[in-house]
């Protein structure tokens, strides 16, 4: 059975490119569209794109409902099933004004892609997502082990997490040269770097006690006079293995080569929280508690807005409405002092702060 299309596979390419280059979309999100549009054509039977008609887009939402994901088993969530009809839509609406397409496409069909009120609603909701408390942080760090090269790198590298909030894959990239301990930053470079968006900004070291700096300091400092690594070499080797005796291979300490990408970090994190016998916490979330802390230790519209800038927010409601989630214990904390409030509360730092915030909402507005 015809598992492809060629003049399908020949407008596809047409459309990532222009995604690419014309979108200035990421691999990730160029992949992402190719998924869905393989859905989609594994649902019509690999049609010509010419005979697409609303019907085909009611039938495959339909469908959509009934699969389940390939990971979990579980049914598609409805973020998923958004995410795959916005990026048919997206893609039919493209197609219906190229050359050999428009007279067979109808724009407006395209629109039969969208999800009912309801379902979009559910799918575009924000929840709040699980992150670790500074304390177990902390534990964590403190339970890892530290007597092999490998084990030294990982606590180095959940240490490192927290102090900088750096994120997996920039961390996966970063060299030696990147890190000043005198300054106590993190200069990430996109050039060298995996910055989000390819974005140039320079990280300081978060106010989180000095245990994690002094266990950065250690391990840069090993890898500098013992390994004698330069500047250009990985912060964070990636493992070195080799063909042992049981003809299996194994870990034998750490070359001077980067991680090729962030999941052996996940992996490292995962083994962290299990042996501290807590629920496993991704690397993201540590930014989440960054967040949290930077909203009880800034006093001023100023210091949240450099804690966001360092976290590389361009903006300080990115910080605030992707990260800034009150906990469900703050918030009876939160409402059980406002049932007592003080008899002549200082409401100007607040009102300073209310301004800052209205300011930057008029000037994304504005852009």
């Amino acid at each position: 059975m015809r598992k492809h299309h060629p003049e399908n596979e020949r407008i596809k390419r047409k459309y990532f490119v222009f995604l690419k280059e014309a979108k200035r979309q990421n691999e990730a999100s160029v992949d992402a569209v190719a998924k869905a549009i393989s859905r989609f054509e594994n649902y019509t039977k690999w049609r010509d794109f010419k005979t697409f008609h609303f019907e085909q887009a009611v039938g495959f939402k339909a469908h959509l409902t009934k699969q389940c994901n390939q990971q979990t088993g579980a049914r598609l969530s409805k973020a998923t099933m958004n995410s795959t009809v916005r990026g048919l839509k997206a893609f039919f609406q493209w197609l219906a004004m190229q050359s050999g397409y428009k007279s067979r496409i109808n724009y407006t069909d395209t629109e039969y892609f969208n999800l009912s009120e309801k379902d979009a609603r559910v799918a575009m909701a924000k929840r709040n997502k699980p992150m670790p408390t500074m304390d177990q942080v902390k534990r964590v760090i403190a339970l890892m082990p530290r007597e092999s090269v490998i084990e030294r790198r990982n606590r180095a590298l959940v240490a490192f997490t927290l102090l900088t909030g750096a994120r997996d894959s920039a961390i996966a990239s970063l060299k030696l040269k990147h890190v000043d301990l005198v300054a106590g930053s993190v200069f990430q470079d996109a050039r060298e770097v995996n910055t989000k968006a390819s974005k140039t900004f320079t990280t300081y070291f978060f106010p989180v006690g000095d245990e994690s700096q002094q266990i950065v300091r250690e391990w840069m400092t090993y890898l500098k006079e013992v390994l004698l690594f330069g500047h250009d070499d990985p912060l964070f080797p990636k493992t070195a293995v080799k063909q042992g005796k049981a003809k299996v291979f194994e870990p034998v300490g750490i070359s001077c080569a980067h991680w090729s990408n962030a999941t052996p970090i996940r992996k490292v994190f995962k083994e962290a929280f299990e042996q501290a016998g807590l629920p496993y916490f991704n690397p993201h979330s540590f930014r989440k508690t960054l967040v949290q802390l930077g909203e009880t230790t800034c006093k001023s519209p100023e210091e949240f807005k450099a804690w966001s800038q360092n976290l590389g927010h361009e903006g300080v409601l990115t910080t605030f409405l992707s990260y800034g989630e009150v906990r469900q214990s703050r918030q009876f904390e939160i409402f059980r002092a406002l049932q007592s409030p003080p008899v002549s509360p200082d409401i100007s730092g607040v009102n300073e702060f209310a301004k800052a915030v209205a300011r930057e909402m008029k000037a994304q507005m504005a852009n």
